[in-house]
């Protein structure tokens, strides 16, 4: 019985890390959403410019910088930006499939009580 006990502790204590985990994952996803989103308007924001210079920021100071290649700058971190989501994504769905069998077993330990 005292041992039921225990390796019931055990899970419930595995199944609130994996939601600590869940929830560490969701603001990581979050805060890269938000990177992502500013950098779509970053990029709405350079097609408008009708000149071939624009101003980036770099550490403190603006540079005056080709227009081309801060596009393509652009675009490459926006292509990390969603590969690290689908990353998480996908992290996220595996750690959700597993706190969902956790749940199970420990809801079936308790009812065979």
């Amino acid at each position: 019985m005292a041992e039921d006990n225990k390796e019931m502790e055990e899970k419930i204590a595995e199944l609130q890390m994996i939601e600590q985990n869940l929830q560490q994952l969701l603001s990581q996803k979050q805060n890269i959403q938000v990177q992502q989103i500013e950098t779509e308007n970053a990029l709405e924001e350079l097609k408008k410019q009708t000149t071939k210079e624009v101003y980036k920021i770099v550490g403190q100071i603006l540079i005056n910088s080709d227009k081309k290649e801060v596009e393509k700058d652009l675009n490459s971190k926006k292509e990390i930006f969603l590969l690290k989501i689908k990353n998480i994504e996908k992290q996220e769905e595996k750690l959700r499939e597993k706190a969902k069998e956790m749940q199970r077993e420990i809801l079936d330990k308790m009812n065979k009580k």
